[in-house]
């Protein structure tokens, strides 16, 4: 007897490349219509039901005015409540803050608590803004880069204390990592925490991956670890990610103490940028109604993360893979095959796929590409088809 079809919005197999196409976001326009795109951090998938009804319910009712002031309204509540549900982490709803995006929460933290010329360290390879936000805001860059054990990227804690001693101000802690995927585990984070401590260092806590952390795997928020670890934290995430729902802007800032919170609205609300209806709304729904979807999702993708894994074991001789531990994105060293110009620019001309260019996320990316494995198997077959086609062509292997 067949299988019972899934829901229409769990039917992650039924995406339709034409369809997909008619999309007006950056994934999908910015390239040629014969790219196939696997390079930002955006899903392919229908959205989770109750997040398409609850943007549906608000077109309907043509209700796209101004939303209600967040801070007395119910999304620091549900955050706070989904916190404690998921991580064991209880929190205080009156020391969180909603904002546009996560990018504009790390430019406020770093523009109101370090001065310019003061470091900033970041755990490269790195998401790109974050390298964007340090140069931008006339800060000093503090590289601590992972470090590949052979099966996971580590931190390097000698290497850290070393790049401390010449003074930083703000560490900025992504977590799970991107690009690598690592779920940092919890002696990993309270020896962070032992050297924010000691350097008296704000830790800038990016979550926004946190949901999408797979089996065997566990997230602890960085601020739960103990209380005056909190009292040093600002933590930012969102449910754009897991839930796919970047173009809507809606993230939230956690504050540890008073004081963080003060500097942070320091910046006035109105040149930070206004909240949308639409995108609480659909947060709203997220947390409060998405987790039989989320969690499909996420079975889904640990299927597409382990089929990257065996092809580029089998079929892409000379490329070095991690598996990720969260998330949707591979972080491929391609450094051994001398691609070039660059192993993003040579598999975009060559095999008409865009991934992520890796030198990007700063000097350690040199060679490596990034590519987003979040879409249909079918997609992810063809993407990878093409990437083991112009390797063969160009190397002979």
């Amino acid at each position: 007897m067949a299988s019972p079809k899934p829901p229409r919005d769990r039917d992650f197999d039924a995406l339709d490349l034409a369809q997909l196409r008619r999309r007006r976001g950056e994934k999908w326009r910015l390239y040629a219509p014969d790219v196939l795109p696997a390079w930002v951090a955006e899903m392919d998938f229908p959205l989770a039901e109750p997040v398409r009804r609850a943007v549906a319910e608000a077109v309907e009712l043509e209700d796209l005015g101004y939303p209600l002031d967040p801070r007395p309204d119910e999304l620091p509540a549900c955050f706070a409540a989904r916190m404690e549900q998921r991580f064991g982490w209880r929190i205080d709803p009156r020391r969180v803050e909603v904002i546009a995006d996560v990018v504009q929460g790390v430019y406020v933290a770093l523009g109101q608590c370090s001065a310019p010329g003061e470091g900033i360290v970041l755990q490269t390879p790195i998401y790109p803004p974050f390298l964007e936000a340090v140069a931008e805001t006339g800060r000093r860059l503090v590289e601590n880069p992972l470090v590949d054990r052979g099966d996971r990227y580590e931190i390097d804690l000698d290497a850290l204390r070393a790049a401390l001693g010449g003074g930083a101000r703000v560490f900025v802690l992504c977590n799970p990592h991107n690009p690598t995927g690592r779920v940092f585990e919890r002696a990993e984070l309270e020896a962070l925490a032992e050297l924010a401590s000691a350097r008296d260092l704000v830790v800038v806590s990016d979550e926004i991956h946190a949901d999408l952390v797979y089996q065997g795997r566990r997230h602890t928020p960085f601020a739960s670890l103990a209380p005056e670890v909190e009292e040093r934290t600002i933590t930012l995430t969102s449910a754009t990610k897991a839930f796919n729902i970047p173009g809507l802007r809606c993230a939230v800032a956690h504050f540890g103490s008073a004081e963080l919170r003060r500097r942070f609205l320091g910046v006035p609300r109105h040149l930070r940028g206004g909240l949308g209806a639409l995108g609480q709304a659909a947060t709203l729904a997220a947390w409060r109604e998405g987790d039989p979807w989320l969690d499909a999702v996420r079975a889904y993708l640990a299927g597409n993360r382990d089929r990257v894994a065996r092809f580029v074991a089998a079929e892409l001789p000379g490329v070095e893979h991690r598996a990720p531990e969260a998330g949707y994105l591979a972080w491929l060293d391609f450094r051994a095959l001398c691609l070039a110009p660059t192993p993003q620019r040579f598999l975009l001309e060559r095999a008409r796929v865009a991934l992520s260019a890796g030198e990007r996320f700063g000097a350690p990316g040199q060679g490596f590409a990034r590519l987003n494995f979040a879409t249909s198997r079918a997609l992810l077959d063809e993407i990878l088809e093409r990437v083991a086609k112009a390797l063969r062509s160009a190397t002979g292997r």
